[in-house]
């Protein structure tokens, strides 16, 4: 099981110096990813809505990825998650193939639908469509990452004899998906669906989740002809949960019920910002936990 680490951009703040010690650490430790957070704008919460907010620092992924990937050497990098549908999908493919590029082949594609429509307002884009184009999306970025001239005639995009120069290392990158939602991590069929039939990996939301969910999305790998284990799993570690005698059970909780990775989330630990705590974290889970 690989083991990586969620960079603490939420409470470390906007000092690139910050993301540069996290990064190095992580990377001199063996970890074998780093996993940057999403949201292209703060916003206000829509009404009702129970889960997390869009305030606070977020860098912008692609950017603080391939600043990440300057400096480290063989740490992997993960999107986690990216809101597609907010995003062309034509430069994404183009952003995301430059960064595989300059990482050596480092990238992992981690997307999903989110869950604010004041953010889609603002970018240009319709929220109440966003899991069927997500799909169509993906479908794209593929042809694209893997095809010199691409003929693609689909409801929301059309590509007439173009590509991309120079493609990606992977050819394609991995696209992880997200199913389910922190007001409610159980998956819907629905949403669970399109990770058995077209994505490389899940990335559930809690261990309930997975323990619950997992036959289902294996029935939906079965019906669309796939192997479901070719599906990854990637679990999460919060340190919030518990003192350190209890994240190498978390760990095993997780590798136990079939995840292929886990993330290793230091914020909400008590470390009131400062990075050297989070750093800190980090080294005593390798201790505890080992890699």
């Amino acid at each position: 099981m690989q083991i990586g680490v969620m960079l603490p951009q939420l409470e470390t703040g906007p000092d690139p110096k910050t993301v540069h010690d996290f990064a190095k650490v992580a990377d001199e430790l063996g970890y074998a990813f780093i996993t940057v957070g999403e949201h292209i704008l703060g916003t206000r919460v829509p009404e009702g809505w129970t889960g997390p907010t869009s305030t606070g620092v977020h860098h912008e992924q692609f950017v603080a990825l391939a600043y990440i990937a300057g400096l480290t050497k063989q740490i992997g990098l993960m999107t986690g998650i990216q809101v597609l549908p907010m995003r062309q999908t034509a430069l994404v493919a183009k952003q995301a193939a430059a960064l595989d590029v300059f990482s050596g082949g480092r990238l992992r594609l981690g997307v999903g639908v989110g869950w604010n429509p004041t953010e889609y307002e603002a970018l240009g884009m319709e929220f109440h469509d966003r899991g069927q184009r997500i799909e169509e999306q993906i479908a794209v970025l593929r042809a694209l990452w893997t095809e010199r001239m691409v003929n693609f005639e689909g409801k929301w995009h059309t590509i007439k004899g173009a590509g991309l120069d120079p493609m990606p290392v992977q050819r394609p990158i991995p696209i992880w998906l997200s199913a389910g939602s922190v007001p409610n991590p159980m998956p819907s069929d629905r949403t669970l669906g399109r990770v058995g039939r077209i994505g490389d990996g899940w990335l559930p939301l809690s261990i309930e989740a997975l323990r619950d969910r997992k036959p289902r999305l294996e029935q939906f790998a079965r019906e669309a002809g796939r192997d479901p284990s070719e599906i990854g799993i990637e679990g999460r570690v919060d340190l919030l949960l518990g003192p350190p005698d209890s994240w190498a059970e978390q760990t095993k909780a997780w590798r136990d019920l079939g995840a292929t990775h886990v993330s290793v989330n230091t914020m909400g630990a008590g470390f009131s910002g400062d990075n050297q705590k989070h750093i800190q974290a980090i080294r005593q889970f390798k201790e505890v936990v080992g890699l």
